[in-house]
């Protein structure tokens, strides 16, 4: 917490109390997001893209994610997962996903 208040002090009188604040909400925003996609993927994903299991693509496969990235699109690649496909679920075991949640997720396992 030390750390953060010197932070703010300092950057304050530089940019601007406001600015500052704004730079650190959106740093800390950030940091959330990607922990709570990692936590999605952990409890939806995994289970068939750690081991690809029936052909899923396997996370960090990026070749694998960037072909199917240019293939289909990302758009269709969303529409895959909202929709099911033979091996997989629709929303891919994630109930509560969004499109931008399955961005992220399609994001997350291509790197």
């Amino acid at each position: 917490m030390r750390s953060i208040t010197a932070f703010l002090a300092k950057t304050s009188h530089a940019l601007g109390g406001s600015v500052a604040i704004l730079m650190l909400s959106t740093a800390m925003i950030n940091s959330v997001a990607a922990a709570d996609t990692e936590t999605t993927y952990n409890n939806s994903c995994a289970a068939c893209h750690d081991s690809g299991a029936l052909n899923a693509p396997k996370k960090g496969d990026s070749a694998k994610w960037q072909q199917l990235k240019q293939q289909k699109g990302l758009p269709a690649l969303i529409n895959s997962v909202k929709g099911g496909m033979i091996q997989m679920p629709a929303g891919g075991l994630c109930d509560s996903c969004s499109d931008d949640d399955y961005r992220k997720l399609i994001d997350y396992m291509s790197k």
